[in-house]
């Protein structure tokens, strides 16, 4: 049985490039469904409150959060709570640029910066002695990978970049 993915990413601007990296991973794992738009303008209309709680519904039962880089992935509100969530349940994580995929009208985008580089997690270190079981505070960016979907054979390895992801904080 595979892994539950919830996939992190800038809906407007990249859903499309999105499908294309949940589809390829759905035939060997499990991922959440994505949102039409119109379901998604309804939540959205509802507030910053409605849609976090949707969110947090979705990453449910996940134990992996992958967040697809677009060109303004990094300063989207909802990626940044998303990634802060993973942190802070423990649900393995890592980036995936996707500005080489190509859109339905064969267009790339701009690489963004990736939103992991802003965050700071306590990271269970294997530690003996007197530290032994402590949290050391660590760039997640350090513990967490990023990979191109294009340039690192996305589509032949997400499902091991998942292992990896889940392997690092122990699941």
């Amino acid at each position: 049985m595979g892994r539950r993915v919830f996939f992190s990413f800038h809906y407007q601007q990249d859903l499309e490039r999105a499908i294309q990296v949940r589809d390829s991973w759905r035939s060997s794992g499990e991922a959440n469904m994505f949102l039409d738009p119109d379901s998604w303008e309804a939540i959205e209309r509802q507030g910053p409150d409605a849609i976090e709680g949707w969110i947090a519904r979705q990453m449910d039962d996940t134990s992996v959060t992958v967040v697809l880089i677009g060109e303004h992935t990094a300063n989207r509100r909802y990626v940044k709570f998303e990634i802060e969530k993973s942190l802070n349940e423990g649900k393995g994580l890592f980036g995936i640029y996707i500005d080489g995929i190509r859109d339905s009208k064969g267009q790339t985008s701009a690489r963004g910066g990736n939103p992991l580089d802003g965050f700071t997690a306590g990271i269970p270190e294997r530690i003996f002695g007197p530290l032994r079981g402590w949290l050391i505070a660590r760039r997640v960016n350090s513990v967490f990978r990023t990979y191109d979907w294009v340039r690192d054979g996305g589509e032949g390895h997400f499902a091991e970049w998942v292992e990896e992801a889940a392997r690092t904080v122990g699941l």
